[in-house]
C-alpha cells in the first residue's frame, strides 16, 4: 500500500498517544497467531461467492474451502469474519462421516467462529472441503484505502460505484476465510460476483463466464496463482475496458484496463505508461509473476491498492502523488505514483509475502524502493538516486521497522522510506549494479509466490552480496534510531566514531573538504586519520545517518 505525509504524522501521533498504554488483545492474538484452530489445515483454494444487495448495502454468499490436512487436528476449526458479518452454516463436504450431520456446530468468539466437528478423525495428508454460507452488512470504509472496508460511492454520471480496501484490516471483513497473511490458498481461486443487472463487477485474474438473469449479472473470475487475503477484491460500477498485449520475459503478458466510461480517452493516454513500468520491472525483478492472470488497472473510487492482477487506480490521472512529488528532489512528477507502486508490489508483496505483518518493511520498503528504480529507468541512475534519498526526509526513526510478531501488527509508517533506504544502501554497498540486479532478480526466484520472514531475506541478500550484512540489518531493521558519526577536527586530526549503534555496525565513508578527501571504515570506536580538510568535514550523503560535530 502506501501512505501521504498527512496519514503518516495522524498515524504517528496515534501510536505516541496510546505508546503507554496500549495492549494487544486475545483478539489480535486469534488473528496475527497460528493457533489450535489453524495449526492444523492449509487452504488449498477457495471458490467464493458473493451476492451484493445495493439497496441494503449488504451481501451474501458462500466460500468453499478446499483444505489439507497437515497436522493432528484440534478439535475446532477457526474461521475468521468479522462483525457485524455473520457466518450461517458450515456444509461438511465429506462422506468420512455419514453418522455425523452434514452442519458443523458453531461458536461465535468477536471476529473468529470455531467449527466444531470431530476434525481429530481426519487423515493427514489428505484434502477435505467445507463450504461457509454467509451474509450481513460490511463495514463501511472510513478513509480508504488506510481505514478499509467497502466504499459505497457513485460516479460523476452518478452510476452506482462499489469497491473494497482491506488491508491490515482484513479481508474477513466481507468474507469468510482463514485471514492469516501466511495462509495463501496453493490452487487459486475463483471469484463469482452477482450484482444489479446494468453494473459491470471486474475481479483478480481472469473473467471466466458471465450471465444474466432475475434482474441481476454474474461474473465469474478465475485466480490461478496464489493470491493473498487482503488482495481478494472487487469493482463494481460502469466500466469500459480495452485489452493490450505486451511481450515479456515469459513470453506474451495480457494486460486490460477498466475505467469509467468518461475516462476513457484520458485513461488510454495516461495509462501507455503501463508497458514502460513491465519491462522496467521485469529487467529489474525477473519476469511479472502472474502471467497466467495477467495484468489489469481499474479505477477505483479510492486512492489506490495493489490487489494482485487488478491494481486499484484512483490518483486522478495526475503525475506524482496526487500531483505532488513526495521526494521533493524535482523528479516525482515524471509518473504517477500510483500506477508504479502498487505495480510494484506484484514483485514484492504479491509474489513475495512476508509471514507476519510485523515484515511487512519486505513489501513497502523494497516497493517503495521500486519507484527510484523507475525514475532511473526514465531519467537516469543520477537523478533516481536524488529521487531515492529525498524521500529520507519523511522518515521519522520513532519504531523499529520489524513490529510485533503474532497480533496482527504492521506498526511504523518507515516500513516504507525507510525500507526503501536500506535497499538503498545494500545497492551503494555492493558497488556492482549488475550482481545487485541479480540479488533483486534471485530474490523473486528464491521466493517464488512463496510466503518468508525477515531472517530469509536477510540471509539470501548476505549470500547473493557476499556481505556481513547482520549488524547492519539490526541497526536498520531492529532498532528505531539511526547511526550517529560524530566527529571532530583537533591539530590537523580527524578523530570520528558512530554513536547508537548496533555491536559490530560499521560503514565504509568518504570524508571531503574542498580538495581533501579520505576513506574511512567507521565503527563505534573513535578513531582517528591526518586532515588539512580545515574544522569540517562532509561525509557520504548515500548513507541513512545523521552527522554530529563535536566542539573540542
Amino acid at each position: 500500500m502506501f501512505r501521504t505525509v498527512f496519514h503518516f504524522l495522524l498515524f504517528v501521533l496515534s501510536l505516541a498517544a496510546g505508546s503507554t498504554a496500549f495492549a494487544y488483545s486475545h483478539a489480535d492474538t486469534l488473528r496475527g497467531s497460528n493457533g489450535r484452530g489453524r495449526a492444523w489445515w492449509n487452504v488449498k483454494r477457495y471458490e467464493l461467492t458473493a451476492t451484493f444487495d445495493t439497496a441494503s448495502r449488504s451481501i451474501s454468499g458462500s466460500n468453499e474451502v478446499s483444505f489439507t490436512v497437515t497436522a493432528p487436528p484440534a478439535d475446532s476449526m477457526q474461521i475468521d469474519l468479522q462483525e457485524p458479518m455473520i457466518l450461517d452454516s458450515v456444509l461438511l463436504v465429506s462422506q468420512v462421516f455419514p453418522s455425523v450431520p452434514a452442519h458443523a456446530a458453531l461458536a461465535h468468539e468477536g471476529n473468529v467462529w470455531w467449527v466444531k466437528y470431530p476434525f481429530s478423525k481426519l487423515k493427514r495428508d489428505s484434502v477435505y472441503t467445507v463450504v461457509l454460507y454467509y451474509h450481513g452488512t460490511p463495514r463501511a470504509a472510513v478513509n480508504p484505502p488506510w481505514d478499509g472496508g467497502f466504499s459505497w460511492k457513485r460516479d460523476s454520471l452518478d452510476h452506482m460505484w462499489i469497491a473494497v480496501s482491506c488491508q491490515g484490516f482484513g479481508a474477513s471483513s466481507w468474507w469468510p476465510c482463514k485471514d492469516a497473511q501466511w495462509e495463501e490458498p496453493e490452487e487459486g481461486m475463483s471469484i463469482s460476483l452477482t450484482v444489479p443487472a446494468g453494473m459491470q463487477a471486474v475481479s483478480n485474474g481472469r473473467m471466466v463466464s458471465t450471465g444474466s438473469g432475475g434482474g441481476n449479472t454474474t461474473t465469474t473470475w478465475q485466480v490461478r496463482n496464489p493470491i493473498n487475503n487482503y488482495d481478494v477484491t472487487f469493482y463494481i460500477g460502469d466500466y469500459v475496458h480495452w485489452t493490450d498485449t505486451i511481450m515479456g520475459e515469459k513470453g506474451t503478458l495480457d494486460l486490460a484496463f477498466y475505467v469509467l466510461s468518461y475516462n476513457e480517452a484520458r485513461a488510454r493516454e495516461h495509462f501507455a505508461v503501463v508497458r514502460q513500468m513491465i519491462r522496467c520491472f521485469e529487467y529489474w525483478f525477473g519476469p511479472y509473476p502472474f502471467y497466467e492472470d495477467g495484468y489489469k488497472l481499474v479505477d477505483a473510487p479510492y486512492l489506490g491498492m495493489e490487489h494482485q492482477s487488478a491494481i486499484a487506480y484512483g490518483n486522478g490521472y495526475k503525475m506524482g502523488y496526487k500531483g505532488i512529488d513526495r521526494s521533493m528532489s524535482g523528479y516525482g512528477l515524471k509518473w504517477d505514483y500510483i500506477i508504479i507502486h502498487e505495480s510494484g508490489h506484484e514483485w514484492f508483496g504479491n509474489n513475495i509475502t512476508a509471514h507476519d505483518m510485523a515484515d511487512n518493511w519486505i513489501h513497502e520498503g523494497i516497493t517503495s524502493f521500486s519507484e527510484s528504480l523507475f525514475t532511473e529507468w526514465l531519467v537516469g541512475r543520477e537523478k533516481g538516486q536524488k529521487y531515492s534519498r529525498g524521500l529520507w526526509r519523511g522518515i521519522d526513526n520513532e519504531k523499529p521497522l520489524i513490529a510485533a510478531y503474532g497480533v496482527n501488527d504492521e506498526g511504523t509508517g518507515d516500513i516504507y522510506e525507510k525500507g526503501a533506504a536500506v535497499m538503498h544502501m545494500i545497492r551503494v554497498m555492493m558497488n556492482d549494479d549488475e550482481r545487485f540486479r541479480q540479488l533483486l532478480r534471485g530474490l523473486g526466484k528464491e521466493f517464488y509466490h512463496g510466503i518468508v520472514t525477515t531472517q530469509q531475506v536477510e540471509a539470501y541478500i548476505m549470500r547473493m552480496s557476499g556481505l556481513s550484512l547482520q549488524p547492519f540489518f539490526n541497526q536498520y531493521l531492529r532498532r528505531a534510531n539511526i547511526p550517529v558519526l560524530e566527529y571532530y577536527v583537533k591539530e590537523d586530526v580527524l578523530h570520528y566514531r558512530f554513536d547508537q549503534v548496533w555491536p559490530g555496525f560499521s560503514l565504509a565513508l568518504i570524508a571531503s573538504a574542498d580538495d581533501v578527501q579520505a576513506p574511512l571504515t567507521v565503527t563505534e570506536q573513535w578513531q582517528t586519520i591526518p586532515w588539512k580538510g580545515g574544522p569540517a568535514a562532509r561525509f557520504t550523503n548515500d548513507y541513512l545517518i545523521k552527522v554530529r560535530r563535536l566542539e573540542q
